[in-house]
């Protein structure tokens, strides 16, 4: 290792000495400062999001909590969502950090002389304080301003859950509609075979065989249409979970219909999700670092402090007077403490318009708060009804149009069989009876898609009934 030998004179001893205690003190003035933390000697609370629960949002079913778990998790939105508020964090601390000392080397080109000798160098460290409580405002506004970060991740979250659940329920639909447009076929192929029967038999005539193989062939034009949809509801799924579009999704078998537990006259919104989605809750911590802002801005009337020390250096007596008789404390350093504070004389120019800007802001978040509060309340209400609604239209198809029109075709089945019912009767209770079952598979996954829609607007998950 290297080492140096050699000797060091009583200046430069000295030299270093002043230099290493000036520069001590200007660390003093950040001692205590937690490198993390945002405020002197605390570390500010971290406030972590909560995260979606995949099982309940997606009310039992596992498959559908797997997606959701998954999209929470790779989802390019919600990633971006979640470094922002990450970055967000990291200003707390820079707010609430001190300035950075400065140190100041002064050579004289022309050495001012004095009774103890001429000064060579002047060395100096200052530091600056802002005004009692400024820092601790600027803390909290930074901190609000992450908690404002979190709302939002927490809303990118919840929105990728609601956009989830839309796609597996439209792939639901279409494997759905898909097995019931292969039942149709076979269904028109029986009716293709019975009229074939028929005419040999010379009871029909060749037009109900052509009829029947047409409707065979809007099937399998109708079948085509819903495989395109499929690629389309697939891809969809895919991008939320940041797949490649062509990764293939086995089909989807959509569970029991959770039950929602809505009065006639109830209030649609859940008691849970009062507190409405976490758009309000981030306007709310918008209002509340709006009036952090405020009293910043008030504070900044106050003035800040500045503390520094100096060191000069000064040289021994060299004219012959100085020579031939050394005053005392011939060639004594110089010392100097300075103090130092700033003067708000622009006040009504500067800090009252900065505290009128900051009111402007306070109230602009207060009404965007209310903006918020009124879409959310209107959206639960719309939502709300609909999905009454579609309960009703459901209980209407299950409990009546249903069995009707399955009773109805059997009746006509029959009746064509005997010859006392012609082709269209066949196919007219035929068609009925599809577009009952396409609809009611719709109504089904609109009442799914709705029930999302509604927990994403009240913010939580919707009410269930028990047992559902």
């Amino acid at each position: 290792p290297w080492r140096y030998t050699g000797g060091m004179g009583p200046r430069r001893r000295r030299t270093a000495l002043v230099v290493a205690l000036l520069w001590g003190s200007a660390a003093a003035g950040n001692a205590g400062q937690p490198r993390d933390a945002a405020g002197p000697g605390r570390r500010p609370p971290t406030p972590a999001p909560a995260e979606t629960a995949p099982a309940r949002a997606a009310h039992g079913d596992p498959r559908l909590a797997a997606l959701i778990a998954e999209a929470l998790e790779r989802n390019p939105r919600v990633r971006e969502a979640q470094a922002l508020w990450r970055a967000a964090l990291q200003r707390a601390p820079q707010a609430a950090a001190l300035p950075d000392p400065t140190l100041a080397v002064t050579q004289h080109a022309r050495s001012p002389e004095t009774r103890v000798g001429p000064q060579t160098t002047l060395l100096s460290v200052t530091q600056r304080f802002p005004g009692f409580g400024k820092r601790g405002l600027r803390e909290r506004v930074a901190a609000k301003g992450a908690e404002v970060r979190a709302e939002l991740l927490q809303a990118q979250r919840a929105e990728v859950v609601r956009l989830v659940k839309h796609a597996y329920y439209d792939l639901g639909y279409v494997d759905r509609a898909l097995a019931i447009s292969g039942e149709e076929e076979e269904l028109l192929r029986h009716s293709e075979v019975l009229a074939r029967s028929r005419y040999a038999q010379g009871f029909g005539q060749q037009g109900g065989v052509l009829r029947f193989q047409t409707e065979i062939t809007r099937a399998l034009h109708r079948r085509e249409d819903l495989r395109r949809q499929r690629v389309d509801a697939e891809a969809a799924l895919n991008a939320l979970l940041d797949r490649a579009a062509s990764s293939p999704i086995p089909r989807v078998e959509l569970g029991a219909r959770p039950a929602a537990a809505l009065d006639a006259d109830a209030d649609p919104v859940p008691a849970a999700g009062r507190r409405g989605p976490p758009e309000v809750r981030a306007a709310a911590r918008r209002i509340e670092g709006a009036e952090q802002e405020m009293a910043l801005a008030r504070r900044q009337r106050r003035p800040d402090f500045s503390v520094g020390v100096a060191w000069g250096a000064v040289l021994g007596r060299r004219d012959p007077a100085g020579r031939a008789a050394p005053p005392a404390n011939d060639g004594k350093d110089v010392y100097s403490v300075m103090f130092g504070v700033s003067l708000p004389l622009f006040r009504a120019a500067k800090y009252d318009a900065g505290v009128r800007e900051a009111a402007a802001r306070s109230a602009a978040a207060r009404a965007a708060h209310r903006t918020t509060v009124n879409e959310m309340e209107r959206a639960v209400r719309a939502t709300g009804f609909r999905l009454r609604s579609i309960e009703r239209q459901i209980a209407l198809f299950e409990n009546a149009l249903l069995p009707q029109a399955e009773q109805s075709l059997i009746a006509t089945e029959a009746a064509y069989a005997a010859g006392g019912a012609g082709v269209l009767d066949l196919l007219d209770s035929q068609r009925v009876l599809l577009d009952v079952r396409f609809g009611l598979v719709r109504l089904d996954v609109d009442y799914r898609k709705t029930l999302a829609d509604l927990e994403r607007s009240a913010g939580g998950a919707g009410p269930e009934a028990a047992g559902s």
